[in-house]
């Protein structure tokens, strides 16, 4: 019997998911050389977030500002302030910064949902730890809940933003600090050492990411913690008490076996949980917004916000 709290939206990927996915292919992926990764990668020149489209600013109200030393963007309709807040956390592994098509992404997120959306820009490693991102992530949340309150707060992102939604609730959870309403992760990074076999299985369709540099990358980001650490990795954390979580991932992507079993264990722990698959969908997908499968996420996260 399928689980109540899993959906496949479509059965087969659409034409423009398919094009998307052979165009992303194409590229050359950060994630595919752990070698590499862990030869190089410490040595490089620190890498520099992506700079907004010039157009933005004719599109939507801009506000900078930082938080914790680091950068942050937020992004208003032209109209005004939305009702909600999204705190979006983008993704790279932790070791890349905002990338240029993260871009389009907040802006289909704006024009759908109407939500204003705020955009850390973080520190990354290995050139840092996990502990600016983390006081930065709460620091945001902080002065964004004066003025919206906690009920109309969402934590997104995608990939190790996705981690980083998860992460920022459960530690304010045990810190018995407030909650916000919502929880979106986009294609989460779920465990730091990716040691479900059935990720192996998903290797193959995966166009981006490979297990072996994604364990580098986990084992640089939990630091001191250790991979194991249950808000380094959310899949071993206890999820009681946690705002309504709705998951968005696709087939083609070898964090959809963690998806699975996180979904799971929070509708286990009581916490109401949607988790939407879509087949053929590539590592955040969503990215992809001139695809069907982008649009459908979108005009649900905005039920997810409406209705909960």
């Amino acid at each position: 019997m399928a689980a109540t709290y899993s959906e496949l939206r479509f059965n087969k990927p659409s034409l423009r998911m398919r094009l998307g996915e052979w165009l992303v292919s194409k590229k050359p992926s950060e994630f595919r050389d752990a070698a590499k990764i862990r030869a190089e990668v410490p040595k490089r020149k620190t890498p520099v977030d992506a700079p907004m489209p010039d157009g933005f600013h004719g599109k939507f109200t801009i506000e900078d500002w930082e938080a914790e030393g680091q950068k942050v963007v937020t992004v208003h309709p032209k109209t005004g302030k939305g009702e909600w807040h999204i705190i979006y956390f983008h993704g790279g592994g932790y070791f890349m910064p905002m990338f240029k098509e993260h871009w389009p992404l907040i802006e289909a997120m704006v024009n759908t949902t109407g939500a204003s959306i705020s955009v850390p820009l973080y520190h990354v490693i290995p050139e840092h730890d996990y502990h600016p991102a983390n006081k930065q992530a709460d620091a945001v949340y902080e002065k964004i809940a004066t003025e919206w309150g906690d009920d109309k707060i969402a934590l997104a992102g995608d990939s190790a933003g996705g981690n980083m939604t998860l992460a920022l609730a459960l530690q304010r959870r045990d810190a018995g600090k407030s909650l916000p309403g919502r929880l979106i992760p986009f294609s989460p990074w779920l465990d730091m050492a990716m040691k479900d076999p059935a990720a192996q299985d998903v290797q193959e369709k995966d166009i981006m990411l490979d297990i072996e540099s994604i364990k580098v990358l986990g084992e640089w980001w939990a630091g001191d913690r250790g991979v194991d650490d249950p808000v380094a990795s959310p899949l071993y954390a206890d999820l009681k008490g946690l705002p309504p979580i709705a998951i968005f991932q696709g087939r083609h992507d070898v964090f959809l076996p963690d998806a699975r079993t996180f979904a799971a264990k929070a509708q286990e722990a009581g916490v109401p949980t949607k988790l939407y698959e879509y087949e053929g969908g590539p590592h955040v997908y969503m990215a992809l917004t001139f695809t069907r499968e982008s649009k459908d996420t979108l005009k649900l996260v905005k039920d997810f916000l409406d209705n909960g």
